[in-house]
């Protein structure tokens, strides 16, 4: 696990008209501030990063597809530097998602069908607060390629 990454599982309401999924309220004890909402349409095998937040804190949840979600912790001061992990989450794990600033993260489109991705961020998007890595050329210890093990 990486410090100060929380995976929560979602709450799901069906009924027979179609069903609600819940993300976020301003009450839950991990919300920290609003900043914007956006969806974030991946294709299968397509890969969405790296993108390392310096401020910023990324709310995650995938409310159609699946995705491959990657974090890496290059910060240098965390207990959990070095550390990495690969979650994969969408309708079939429907969860939550926090990541705090200076956690290196990316995501894949899996499955045979697009997927949405909901952020729910701290701050409104700013281009002089993201960093982004190449997905290939990078030191991240990570291989995007499928794994059949």
């Amino acid at each position: 696990m990486i410090n100060g990454v929380l995976i929560l599982p979602l709450k799901q309401i069906p009924d027979e008209r179609g069903k609600i999924m819940l993300m976020l309220k301003a009450n839950d004890p991990y919300f920290e501030k609003f900043g914007q909402v956006y969806f974030s349409f991946v294709y299968p095998n397509v890969i969405k990063g790296w993108h390392l937040h310096k401020k910023m804190t990324l709310n995650y949840a995938v409310i159609s597809g699946m995705i491959k979600l990657v974090l890496y912790d290059q910060r240098k001061e965390s207990s959990t530097k070095g550390e990495l992990i690969e979650l994969f989450i969408g309708e079939d794990n429907y969860v939550l998602v926090q990541i705090p600033p200076g956690i290196v993260n990316g995501f894949k489109g899996i499955g045979v069908k697009p997927s949405i991705v909901v952020n729910c961020p701290t701050m409104d998007y700013d281009t002089d607060e993201i960093i982004r890595i190449d997905p290939f050329e990078n030191d991240i210890p990570y291989n995007w390629k499928l794994k059949h093990c």
